[in-house]
C-alpha cells in the first residue's frame, strides 16, 4: 500500500530531467558511462510507467496516482498529477520510446559504421531527456498552466536536436521550420487558455488552472463557439493535422534517428492529446459545433497524407507523410465525438506510435550502414539485416491495419465511429487502407527483398544486438495488443467514457 503514496508520476516526469542534468555535469570523453546513466534513466522510468499502468484500477476509472502541490495559490496554479484510461497508455508510451531510442543511439565500435550518435552525444542525450520529461509532464498535467509549461519544455530541445545532429541537408530549415511552426501553434493556443481561465474567474470567483474545476466552469455556448478552434487548432498543429502539418515531414526527415522516434512516436501524440484534453473536454459544445470541420480536415489528411507517402523515394518522407495519414485518422477518430470513433483514437495514438518508432529506428539502422535512404538505391536488405527486416515487415502490417496487429484495433473502431457519425467520410478516409498497403509492400519489396546493389556489396554489416533488443521490445508490443486488445481497449474506453460525460452534460 505505501506504493499509493509514493508520487510515482513526479518521480516519473523528472526523472528524465534529473537524469539530463546529472549527464550534463559528467566529463566529455567519458562517452560509454554517460550512454549508461541514460539507459538507466530510460530503464527507471519505464519500469515505473508499466508499474502505473498495469496497477490502474480500471473498475474505479476517473484520475488515479494523484499528486498535488500548490505552488502558487493566489493565481491558482498548481503541481498537479494524474492519469486517467487514455493518458496511461501515453504515459507507458513515452516510457518505450525513451528506452528504445536510448538503445538505437547507442552507437556501433564498429568504425565503417556512423550508427549511433558518435558526436556529443552528452550533450544530445541531457536535450534528448529534457525532452522526454516535458512530454511526461503533458501527459500527466491536471493543471492547465503545467501543462503549458511542459509542453513548451517538450518542443524546445527539439530545435537543438534536429539543428546540431540532424541531416546536414535541411536540418537548419527544417529545425526553424517546426519551431516555428509549434510555438506559433501553442500561443494561439495559450491565448485561448487564458481566456477560459479569465472567463471560469468570472462565472465561479474562483481563480484556478485546474482542469478539474474548468470542467465544471459552466462556460456559455457562445463562448465554447468562438474558442473552441483556435484551442483545438494550435495543439493539433503538433498533431499534423493538415492544412498544418507541413514542418512534419521535414522535421521526421531533418532530425536523427532516436529523434525522430520521439517526433513521431510521442510528440504528435502530444498535440492531439493536448487538443482532446484542453479543446473538447474542456470545451465540449465548441467541440459540437465544429466537428465537421475536423473531421473535414482530418479526413483530408488521412488520403492526402498516404497519397503523397506512396509518391516518396526517400524512406524517411515516406514514413514522415503516412504519420500525417495515420494522425489524422486518430483526429478523425477524435471528430466523432462517440465512443467508437474516441476509443478508437485512443489506441491509434499508442499504436501508432510504437510503430513510427518502429520504421524510424529501422530507416536509422539502413541508413547508417548503407548511407542512403533512398528507396530506388537500397536493396536486399533481407539477407544483410534479417532482424530490421522481420521488425519493418511487422510495422508495415500494424500500418496497413492487419487483424491481429495494434493498428486493426485502433482503426475499426475509428472507422465505425465514422460511419456512426457521418458514413460518406467513413467512405472517403477508407480509400487510404488500400494506398497504405499499397506503399508499404512496395517499400518492403524495394528495400529488403529486391537485388542488392553492386555498389553495397561488402559495406552493409548486420544491426547490434542492442538494436535487436529495441526492435524486439517494440514489436512485441504490437503484436501484444493485436493479439490481446483486452490489455488497452477497455483502459482506454474508461477514459472515453468520461468524455462522453462531459460531452453529454454539454
Amino acid at each position: 500500500r505505501w506504493m499509493m503514496n509514493f508520487p510515482v508520476l513526479s518521480v516519473i516526469t523528472f526523472t528524465p530531467m534529473v537524469a539530463a542534468l546529472i549527464i550534463l555535469m559528467m566529463p566529455a570523453q567519458r562517452r560509454n558511462e554517460t550512454r549508461a546513466v541514460a539507459l538507466a534513466a530510460a530503464t527507471f522510468a519505464l519500469i515505473l510507467s508499466v508499474w502505473v499502468y498495469f496497477s490502474y484500477d480500471q473498475a474505479a476509472a476517473g484520475y488515479q496516482f494523484i499528486e498535488k502541490y500548490n505552488w502558487l495559490p493566489a493565481l491558482g496554479i498548481s503541481l498537479h498529477f494524474g492519469v486517467d484510461g487514455i493518458s496511461a497508455p501515453l504515459v507507458l508510451l513515452t516510457g518505450v520510446v525513451m528506452f528504445t531510442g536510448v538503445l538505437i543511439s547507442w552507437g556501433d565500435e564498429d568504425p565503417h559504421v556512423k550508427a549511433g550518435i558518435q558526436d556529443r552525444p552528452r550533450e544530445f542525450f541531457a536535450f534528448l531527456f529534457l525532452l522526454a520529461g516535458g512530454v511526461f509532464g503533458v501527459f500527466v498535467s491536471l493543471d492547465l498552466f503545467m501543462l503549458f509549461f511542459f509542453y513548451e519544455i517538450a518542443v524546445f530541445p527539439m530545435y537543438l536536436l534536429i539543428a546540431i545532429w540532424g541531416w546536414v541537408v535541411t536540418r537548419e530549415y527544417a529545425a526553424m521550420k517546426l519551431t516555428l511552426y509549434l510555438f506559433i501553434g501553442s500561443v494561439v493556443s495559450l491565448v485561448g487558455a487564458l481566456v477560459m481561465y479569465w472567463m471560469q474567474y468570472k462565472n465561479t470567483g474562483v481563480l484556478s488552472f485546474d482542469m478539474l474545476v474548468m470542467e465544471n466552469a459552466g462556460f456559455s455556448q457562445a463562448f465554447q463557439n468562438l474558442w473552441f478552434l483556435p484551442v483545438f487548432f494550435g495543439f493539433a498543429v503538433l498533431g499534423g493535422i493538415w492544412p498544418f502539418h507541413n514542418w512534419s515531414p521535414d522535421g521526421h526527415v531533418a532530425a536523427p534517428t532516436a529523434v525522430s522516434m520521439f517526433h513521431a512516436g510521442v510528440l504528435m501524440k502530444l498535440g492531439a492529446f493536448a487538443a482532446l484534453r484542453v479543446g473538447i473536454m474542456l470545451l465540449p459544445q465548441g467541440a459540437q459545433t465544429w466537428s465537421w470541420l475536423i473531421m473535414t480536415f482530418a479526413a483530408i489528411a488521412v488520403v492526402y497524407g498516404a497519397y503523397i507517402a506512396f509518391v516518396q523515394t526517400d524512406m524517411k518522407y515516406m514514413i514522415g507523410f503516412s504519420s500525417v495519414s495515420h494522425m489524422g485518422l486518430v483526429m478523425l477518430g477524435l471528430s466523432t465525438l462517440n465512443q467508437n470513433g474516441l476509443t478508437g483514437a485512443g489506441v491509434q495514438m499508442f499504436s501508432h506510435g510504437v510503430m513510427t518508432a518502429l520504421f524510424f529506428a529501422v530507416t536509422g539502422m539502413i541508413y547508417d550502414r548503407a548511407h542512403t535512404r533512398m528507396i530506388p538505391e537500397l536493396g536486399g536488405m533481407m539477407k544483410l539485416m534479417p532482424f530490421a527486416g522481420i521488425g519493418f515487415i511487422i510495422g508495415g502490417l500494424v500500418s496497413m491495419g492487419m487483424p491481429g496487429f495494434s493498428g486493426f484495433v485502433a482503426e475499426f473502431p475509428i472507422f465505425m465511429g465514422v460511419w456512426q457519425a457521418q458514413w460518406l467520410v467513413a467512405v472517403i478516409a477508407s480509400i487510404s487502407i488500400v494506398i497504405t498497403a499499397a506503399y508499404i509492400m512496395m517499400n518492403i519489396r524495394k528495400v529488403f527483398f529486391a537485388e542488392l546493389p553492386e555498389k553495397l556489396e561488402g559495406h552493409v554489416g548486420d544491426v547490434t544486438v542492442l538494436d535487436k533488443v529495441a526492435i524486439v521490445t517494440l514489436c512485441l508490443l504490437m503484436v501484444g495488443i493485436g493479439l490481446f486488445p483486452g490489455l488497452m481497449v477497455p483502459m482506454v474506453q474508461t477514459g472515453v467514457e468520461n468524455i462522453l460525460r462531459l460531452l453529454g452534460g454539454a
